[in-house]
């Protein structure tokens, strides 16, 4: 706008000379022309004067003209340097412009580079934070991995703990199943054998029994053989005579040792109706004779009853006094 400004007054001014130039070129013409006209009408004697005037306004005229050309030239000129002037003006002006586009390209590309260093700056702190919260995401999951390791350690401790007790608790368990297998083994062996000696005493027993009834039938025979031959000299109740019978018949079955010699046992006996020795009590006296007694009496299961009743009362509980007997 500045520019425009200055070019509009150096081109009012060179108008107005132009302008001013041409009205007094057509009014020096329209003079002169009016004097002559009027000189012409007026006296024909006042013509060479007319001419020697017309003369000086030609001169004047082409004075006026050179003053014309040289104002018109020099009103060029300063035109030209005026144009000249407003040319280098629009030139500084557009060089400014230029220049202030140049800054202004560069004022942007320092903005431009200014919020990308903010952008870089930004996205650093962005990334950084990120970083940030990454280190502190793989620390959280590093923990939870330790933890969980730890847990998984624990877990792993507890089981092999487990299973050592599991492990010892079956050995333990293994180991009281071959007890009881063992036991049980030998029990079986010691009821077998129980049974194997029950059988043998059972066997034994019975031929006891039998040997025991056949010496009592002889025992009887040789008493009674015996009683017979020392009847004379001493006559034994029917009821001592079963006694000695019961006595010699438990002497037979006991088994002695020096330990018993001069010792006894008093015993308690009661007898069934066919002699089967249904109680045996030891009363007193020294044990190891009292047990031999039990066992011999035990042993014997039958000792010799009377057949007659009112004996048989007698003799149905009768209490005995076993001494051992040494030949």
């Amino acid at each position: 706008m500045a520019g425009n400004s200055d070019l509009t007054v150096p081109v009012s001014i060179s108008a107005g000379i132009h302008i001013g130039a041409i009205v007094i070129l057509a009014l020096g013409i329209s003079f002169d022309d009016k004097p002559k006209q009027m000189q012409t009408a007026a006296s024909a004697p006042a013509v060479q004067a007319i001419v020697i005037d017309q003369q000086k306004v030609s001169d004047r005229v082409e004075q006026l003209k050179k003053q014309k050309q040289d104002a018109l030239q020099q009103e060029k000129a300063r035109q030209a340097e005026l144009e000249r002037k407003a040319l280098e003006a629009k030139r500084e002006r557009e060089a400014e412009q230029e220049k202030i586009k140049a800054l202004e390209i560069q004022r942007k590309l320092k903005e431009a580079e200014t919020q990308k260093a903010n952008d870089a700056a930004k996205a650093a702190q962005v990334k950084q934070q990120q970083e940030k919260e990454r280190a502190l995401k793989a620390e959280e999951i590093r923990k939870q991995k330790e933890k969980e390791q730890k847990a998984a350690e624990e877990a792993a401790k507890q089981a092999a703990e487990k299973r050592k007790q599991e492990e010892a608790t079956a050995k333990k368990a293994q180991e009281e199943r071959q007890r009881a297998e063992e036991e049980r083994k030998r029990k079986e062996e010691a009821e077998r054998k129980q049974r194997e000696e029950a059988e043998r005493k059972r066997k034994a027993e019975a031929d006891a029994k039998a040997r025991q009834e056949r010496e009592m039938a002889e025992a009887m025979a040789a008493e009674q053989d015996s009683l017979s031959k020392t009847r004379n000299k001493q006559v034994l109740s029917e009821v001592d005579k079963y006694k000695a019978m019961i006595i010699a018949t438990i002497q037979r079955n006991l088994v002695v040792d020096e330990s018993m010699r001069g010792k006894s046992c008093r015993v308690f006996i009661r007898l069934a109706a066919d002699g089967f020795v249904t109680t045996a009590q030891t009363l007193e006296g020294d044990q190891v004779v009292c047990r031999a007694a039990k066992v011999s009496i035990n042993k014997a299961g039958r000792l010799p009853v009377s057949p007659e009743p009112a004996v048989y009362q007698q003799l149905k509980e009768i209490n005995l006094t076993v001494s051992p007997e040494f030949n």
